[in-house]
């Protein structure tokens, strides 16, 4: 018999920790064998396509081994999955609506989809059903705030991006303060492109620069999507600084970037976000990307606890597939499911008293999973972030660090110490 302290205490976690609980959720329950149907709206064509497929291939391992391990108290999973193509509100709210509509989900787990303004938040609140995603964005804690009864059951994975501008400053003056880097100057250039995501993470670093004796030479909005740098590339070269912040996050417009670069690069030190996580970035950039330095407020952990997923989604996907992306919502969907099991069942649409008791799990349960840990901030319903929120790494999510070394093997992950596999090294265009 388990008691609350096991099921919420400490953490819970995915994989075979979470099959383990569920099992022991099943039998303790009936089983009708009723489908519950789980929907996803996902950019599977258009310019994010490389990342609403890692998304869809997280959800369908995490299904199966939801599946395997007895379903959701004795009752199958099945997952839908609508394309929302080049995104935006329309297309997404549509796309939700239509699982709604079609399957009767009573929950959504999304990867991101840009140009929302958070209108999927209405659209779980109007069916009472239970949402999480990946957006990354300080609109989606802006907006729970605003109306927190209404708002009950949509929940952020991650941190928001906020925390790529908050968190970068210091990490720049520890490599400093290591000696691991001595840059040639002060200067910072920021490059973000014409999105809100993008531009709240320039926004953060340019705010906070001077704080940590930093000067931002450059603030420079590009196109989303864009693949063509050789203006914004010349103004760096006329005025070089000792870092350039691309904070656009598309991987093969990244990779192009480098491309561009490289051949006639300055003294700076490059960072990215994101975007590099996907193979698209090596496989485009090549040789060109050795020695970027990016970042990432979620991504599966290169730790022994991940290692039977990454195996797994390896093997189900292929060599080239991403599991640093489709982690996201692998640990989004296992976290729904041991809530729902948690709490008696997974409900359905309109069901709003059982729709707010999964929410409530979801608040209290400490889930340990291959992206680290997410715990609910109360302050925006999003992800706590480790270290710039809590100095407890059980209770958030790591920022990660990480630089591309040796294109044969996945980044290295070199911040924070407590999870680095490597150390960074200095990129070849300084050396």
């Amino acid at each position: 018999m388990m008691n609350r302290r096991a099921l919420l205490g400490g953490a819970a976690a995915g994989g075979a920790a979470g099959a383990a609980l569920l099992s022991g959720l099943n039998t303790a329950r009936a089983q009708d064998g009723e489908t519950v149907h789980v929907g996803s709206a996902l950019p599977l064509s258009g310019a994010a396509a490389a990342d609403g497929i890692e998304f869809r291939n997280g959800l369908e391992l995490a299904v199966t081994e939801i599946n395997a391990a007895g379903g959701i108290l004795g009752r199958p999973v099945e997952l839908h999955v609508e394309d929302t193509g080049d995104m935006g509100a329309s297309n997404t709210s549509q796309a939700m609506q239509r699982l709604i509509d079609r399957y009767e989900t009573p929950v959504i787990v999304n990867g991101y989809n840009v140009g929302t303004s958070m209108v999927e938040m209405d659209v779980a609140a109007d069916n009472d059903v239970l949402f999480t995603h990946y957006n990354t964005v300080i609109s989606h804690n802006t907006k729970f705030l605003e109306d927190p009864e209404r708002y009950y059951g949509s929940f952020q994975g991650d941190p928001p991006e906020l925390y790529y501008g908050l968190n970068l400053l210091p990490y720049l003056n520890s490599l400093i303060e290591a000696g691991a880097w001595t840059p040639e100057n002060r200067k910072i250039a920021l490059i973000p492109s014409a999105n809100e995501y993008s531009i709240v993470i320039a926004n953060a670093v340019r705010d906070k620069a001077a704080e940590y004796g930093w000067e931002v030479s450059l603030y420079e909005t590009v196109p989303f999507p864009n693949n063509q740098w050789g203006p914004v590339l010349a103004k760096l070269r006329q005025d070089p600084p000792a870092v350039i912040a691309v904070t656009h996050f598309l991987p093969q417009d990244l990779a192009q970037f480098m491309q561009q670069f490289v051949p006639q690069p300055t003294r700076s030190l490059v960072y990215m976000q994101y975007g590099p996580s996907l193979p698209a970035f090596r496989e485009i950039g090549g040789d060109a990307v050795k020695g970027v330095l990016y970042s990432t407020t979620v991504a599966c952990l290169p730790d022994d606890y991940a290692k039977g997923f990454r195996d797994a989604y390896l093997a189900a996907f292929g060599a080239n597939s991403s599991p640093m992306t489709g982690s996201q919502t692998y640990d989004g969907l296992w976290k729904w499911a041991l809530s729902a099991a948690i709490a008696g069942g997974p409900g359905a649409p309109f069901d709003k008293e059982q729709a707010q008791k999964i929410a409530a799990v979801q608040r209290k349960l400490v889930f340990r999973g291959v992206n680290g840990v997410c715990h609910v901030d109360p302050e925006g319903q999003s992800a706590f972030s480790y270290p710039a929120q809590t100095p407890d790494p059980s209770l958030g999510m790591p920022h990660q660090f990480l630089q591309h070394q040796d294109l044969t093997v996945p980044p290295i992950l070199v911040g924070p110490a407590l999870y680095a596999n490597g150390e960074f090294l200095t990129p070849p265009w300084l050396g």
